[in-house]
């Protein structure tokens, strides 16, 4: 095992996260290959009265995978990818990103629900629930699970499935970090690839209102196999984008179909019919499409998340007033299309509440400077506000920073929330595992 302290040269670039926004320092960093090793990392924090954090791919926006002054488990070295085409699973070390998963399991025509952006790391994004353009296909990541290898805050290492520990296993399906370290996971895989009809469209601005209205009734007629995004961003200065577009507010869409590619073709379709100013929809290599929408690194991020049961015009009309106020131009408004697998039989098997939601709309604020983060988290936030009398009151998160422990509790719902407390009083009754979407152990 590595132990990287604040003398150590990699020390900065070891402890660096996506977001810019968290520049935490903690005491050490123990890079672990193995549950050994991370039973090691956790024997020490206890030894020296350090809180614990866990890192894989550093993506929690909240900064969950770091802290001040204490021990970060760092799994990034568990870096293992086995795939078995002939019972179509694949088992992958806590330390793999998305990325890497799929280019592995491309390799055979196989893939499941994974990130949208390819840097995202396999274990948190799994133990969150795990929300992806397959999942109106295959549902979410953590629907895929087979078992999980964890290590307790005690160092006993577990295997959770659905024959051995199977409470558990039920709360890592979007419980998150809550109950161990994550050392190995086993998923379920499905043909797939590696050619996809898949790509994104772009219109101007002007064209917000009718897009949105045109985009809202497609996806309502449109099969599981369609999974999309509505974005509203800032049109970038790339070769493929118009010139008077570049610099200026447009809406796209984000388009994968998880079958035939020409069956795929056919489906975009009536979307192509709105007449997009940009059509990069065509067939494409699975693993590169993951890749498309990929997280600029070291930008100050601030995201939220809400669920919606319609989208009337006048949700619709919050939406584009707000696009047209984005912070800066990294910054970002998605609608996402649930429905499908998403409410399908799994759903009653998680404890993630609210999965029959139809939408989900996700404002990302990202700046180039802490005083542009402020900006863009003031942004967010009058979203939030206006959009509010269309959303549930369920939240993915995943999508969030922290935003306290009622709304926590409002993404599994009291039942669900008393039943993961109970799973943590057994797994983590200390709640040393609370550099999260805190789940607090139910009293004895």
């Amino acid at each position: 095992m590595k132990w990287v302290r604040p003398e150590n040269p990699d020390y900065d670039e070891t402890r660096k996260l996506f977001n810019a926004m968290i520049d935490r320092r903690p005491a050490v960093i123990a890079q672990c290959a193995d549950p050994g090793e991370v039973a090691e990392a956790l024997q020490y924090a206890k030894d020296n009265s350090l809180a614990v954090a866990v890192r894989a791919g550093g993506h929690s926006v909240a900064g969950m995978s770091t802290n001040d002054d204490g021990l970060v488990v760092d799994v990034r070295p568990m870096k293992s990818i086995s795939v078995d085409p002939d019972n179509k699973t694949v088992t992958v070390g806590a330390g793999v990103t998305w990325g890497e998963f799929d280019r592995a399991t491309q390799e055979h025509g196989l893939a499941c629900t994974g990130g949208r952006a390819s840097t995202t790391g396999v274990a948190g994004f799994t133990l969150g629930g795990g929300s992806g353009w397959l999942e109106r296909s295959y549902g979410f990541a953590c629907d895929n699970l087979l078992s999980v290898n964890l290590v307790t805050a005690s160092g006993e290492r577990v295997t959770a499935s659905a024959q051995e520990n199977p409470e558990l296993f039920w709360a890592l399906h979007g419980g998150g970090g809550n109950f161990g370290v994550a050392t190995e996971f086993t998923f379920r895989l499905h043909h797939l690839g590696p050619g996809v009809q898949a790509g994104l469209m772009l219109w101007p601005g002007d064209a917000s209102t009718e897009i949105s209205r045109a985009y809202r009734e497609l996806c309502l007629a449109a099969p599981d196999a369609v999974g999309t995004a509505l974005v509203f961003l800032t049109a970038p200065p790339e070769p493929f984008v118009p010139t008077g577009m570049v610099g200026k507010q447009a809406v796209g869409l984000a388009y994968l179909y998880a079958g035939d590619p020409a069956d795929g073709a056919e489906h975009a379709a009536p979307f192509r019919e709105q007449g997009p100013a940009v059509d990069l929809v065509s067939e494409m290599n699975y693993a590169d499409f993951q890749c498309m929408i990929d997280d600029p690194p070291n930008l100050y991020n601030y995201w939220s998340a809400d669920y919606h049961d319609d989208l009337p015009d006048t949700a619709l009309d919050v939406l584009v007033e707000s696009a047209q106020n984005l912070p800066g131009p990294h910054s970002q408004l998605l609608v996402a299309s649930w429905g499908g697998a998403v409410a399908g039989p799994a759903a009653a098997q998680t404890p993630l509440q609210n999965r029959n939601a139809t939408w989900v709309s996700h404002p990302f604020g990202l700046e180039e400077t802490p005083e542009g983060g402020q900006v863009a988290k003031a942004w967010v936030k009058k979203f939030r506000q206006d959009i509010s009398p269309y959303a549930t009151g369920g939240v993915w998160l995943n999508f969030v920073g922290d935003e306290g422990q009622d709304r926590v509790r409002a993404a599994f719902g009291e039942e669900n929330y008393n039943r993961l407390a109970q799973v943590k009083r057994e797994f983590d009754p200390e709640n040393t595992f609370r550099g999260n979407q805190n789940i607090r152990p139910a009293a004895s």
